[in-house]
C-alpha cells in the first residue's frame, strides 16, 4: 500500500507541522502545495498514496472543486478546513472524501482519521474490483424485485441504490445507510442481509432511540447474573445472538458516546464482553447501521466518534427521499393499496384519477411511511364498488394539508383516535390538538423527553422528531 502524503494547504504554519506530524509517524511526505495548481504538478509527478485537501486555498480553484478530480483518478483525499458549516459539510460529502478533520484538530485525530482513511480506501477498492464476480442481480431482476424483498419502484435513483447494495450483499463489510425518515433503510437493510452468504443466519435488528443509555448496553452486549441490581440471571446480548449472521442498529446517530467505544470494539477486534462479564467473547457479526443524521455534523459537535464514523462509512448508501423518485409513487401507493384490502378484507378497484394527481404532487416529508399511512386511512374509509379516493372526515387536499402540518407516520403515535378524550377535536385545528396532546404528555412525565418512560417513548417516535415538533409547535421549557 502507497502510504506516501501530499499536503495541500496555503498555510505555511499548518503545512509545516502537519509534515513534522506525519514523518514523526512514520508517513513519507511527497511535498507541500499551496495551490490547486501546484497540486497537479505534484501528483502528477510523485504520485502520492493519500491527498489532505485544504478546502480554501490559493487561486480560482477550491479543495473542493479539486477533490472531484482526485476521486476520479482514484486517489485517497482528507479534508482539513476551518469551517465546519452545514453547507460546507454537504458540499463537501458530495465529493465522496476518506475523512474530514475540522481545524484546530488534535494530532490524534489526525493519526485516527489517514489510519482509517487508507484502510477504507484499499477496502472499497477490494469491494468495487469485485462488482462483475459478485453482483448476481441485473437490472431487469432489480426492476422485478418481489414483494418479499419489500422495495417498488424502477426509478433510476432508486436502481443506483440497489445496485450499490447488491455490490456490497457478498462482501463482509460494514455499510452505512443514510437517508431521511421513512426512506426505507430498514427494507434496504435487510435485502442486503438476504442477498449476503449470511442470509441463512440471524438478522437482528435493534433501534437505538427505542433504549435509555442504562439499558442499551446489556441489550447489545448481554449481562451476568448479579452484574447490577435487578440482574436475576445471566442475558445474551444481540451480539451473541446475532453470531454468524447481521446486526442492524437503526438510528446509530443517537447511539451513547460510551456504546460508541464498546462498538468501535467490535469492529476492530470482533470480541465483546458481557457486563459483570470477566472474559472476552468472540463474535462474527456484520454489521449494518443507519441513521437519518448528518453524522459530519455530530461529529463536529462531538457528539459521535470519528474514528467510528469511518469504520461503519467504508461502504456508505445514500437513499433518496421519495420527492426524488415520484415516479415510483403510483406503483408504491397501488402495493399499499393491495396490501390494506387484503389486511381490512375490502375490495379494490384502482385508484382515482384526482388522488394520484393528489399523491405525485405532494412532496412527502415522511416518505414511504407517510405514503403507506395516507393509503391505510384512505383504504379503512374506502366504499365498496368505487376506485380508492380520500373519504370524509378528510377532504382529498385537507388530508394532504394536515399530514403536512402534522407529518403523520404510524410509529408517530399521534393519530386522532390516540388523542386524549378531553382534548376539542371540533373545536380546534388539529394543528392545536397535536400541541395540546404533546404538552399533556410532557406533563405528565415532568418534562423528561428521552429515555424510559420520556415523552418520546409514549408518543412512539425519535427524540429528535419531538424536538422537532416541539419547535415547530412553539412549545419551549416554559410550557413543560
Amino acid at each position: 500500500m502507497n502510504k506516501s502524503i501530499l499536503i495541500v494547504e496555503d498555510e505555511f504554519v499548518v503545512a509545516d507541522d502537519l509534515q513534522l506530524t506525519l514523518e514523526r509517524e512514520g508517513y513519507s511526505v511527497t511535498g507541500i502545495a499551496t495551490s490547486v495548481r501546484e497540486a497537479r504538478e505534484m501528483v502528477k509527478r510523485k504520485k502520492p498514496g493519500l491527498v489532505l485537501l485544504d478546502i480554501y486555498l490559493r487561486g480560482p480553484v477550491s479543495g473542493i472543486e479539486y477533490a472531484n478530480e482526485l476521486r476520479e483518478s482514484g486517489i485517497a483525499f482528507v479534508y482539513l478546513s476551518a469551517n465546519s458549516s452545514k453547507q460546507i459539510l454537504e458540499a463537501a460529502k458530495a465529493t465522496e472524501p476518506y475523512g474530514f478533520l475540522v481545524k484546530p484538530y488534535r494530532e490524534r485525530d489526525l493519526i485516527v482519521t489517514l489510519d482509517i482513511a487508507f484502510y477504507r480506501h484499499e477496502h472499497s477498492k477490494d469491494v468495487r474490483s469485485q462488482v462483475e464476480v459478485h453482483t448476481n442481480i441485473s437490472k431487469k431482476e432489480i426492476k422485478n424485485n418481489t414483494p418479499l424483498e419489500g422495495i417498488v419502484g424502477s426509478s433510476p435513483s432508486l436502481l443506483t441504490m440497489l445496485d450499490l447494495a447488491s455490490i456490497v450483499a457478498p462482501q463482509d463489510t460494514s455499510v452505512l445507510i443514510l437517508g431521511e425518515s421513512g426512506t426505507g433503510k430498514e427494507k434496504f437493510a435487510d435485502y442486503i442481509h438476504q442477498k449476503s452468504p449470511r442470509h441463512h443466519q440471524s438478522f437482528i435488528k435493534i433501534n437505538c432511540t427505542t433504549l435509555p443509555p442504562t439499558l442499551i448496553e446489556s441489550e447489545l452486549f448481554g449481562h451476568e447474573k448479579g452484574a447490577f441490581t435487578g440482574a436475576m440471571e445471566k442475558k445474551i446480548g444481540k451480539f451473541e445472538l446475532a453470531d454468524k449472521g447481521t446486526i442492524f442498529l437503526d438510528e446509530i446517530g443517537e447511539m451513547p458516546l460510551s456504546l460508541q467505544v464498546k462498538l468501535l470494539r467490535v469492529l476492530q477486534e470482533k470480541e465483546i464482553e458481557r457486563i459483570g462479564g470477566k472474559q472476552t467473547i468472540k463474535v462474527d457479526v456484520r454489521i449494518i447501521a443507519a441513521t437519518n443524521r448528518i453524522l459530519e455534523c455530530e461529529i463536529a459537535e462531538g457528539r459521535f466518534r470519528l474514528d467510528l464514523y469511518y469504520r461503519l462509512n467504508v461502504f456508505p448508501i445514500t437513499l433518496p427521499p421519495l420527492r426524488e423518485r415520484r415516479e415510483d409513487i403510483l406503483p408504491l401507493a397501488m402495493s399499499f393499496a393491495e396490501k390494506f384490502s387484503k389486511k381490512f378484507n375490502k375490495p379494490f378497484e384502482g385508484i382515482s384519477d384526482h388522488m394520484i394527481a393528489e399523491l405525485q404532487n405532494y412532496d412527502w416529508p415522511g416518505n414511504i411511511r407517510e405514503l403507506e399511512n395516507v393509503i391505510e386511512q384512505s383504504m379503512i374509509l374506502h366504499d365498496a364498488g368505487a376506485r380508492l379516493n380520500f373519504r370524509k372526515p378528510f377532504s382529498q387536499s385537507n388530508l394532504l394539508k394536515n399530514l403536512k402540518d402534522q407529518n403523520v407516520t404510524q410509529s408517530a403515535g399521534l393519530a386522532e383516535n390516540k388523542m386524549s378524550t378531553n382534548v376539542p377535536v371540533n373545536e380546534s385545528t388539529l394543528e392545536e390538538n397535536e400541541r395540546n396532546y404533546i404538552l399533556q404528555i410532557l406533563k405528565k412525565t415532568n418534562g423528561r423527553i428521552r429515555g424510559a418512560g420520556g415523552a418520546a417513548e409514549i408518543l412512539k417516535i425519535p427524540p429528535t422528531t419531538l424536538h422537532s415538533k416541539m419547535k415547530k409547535l412553539g412549545i419551549t421549557r416554559t410550557h413543560q
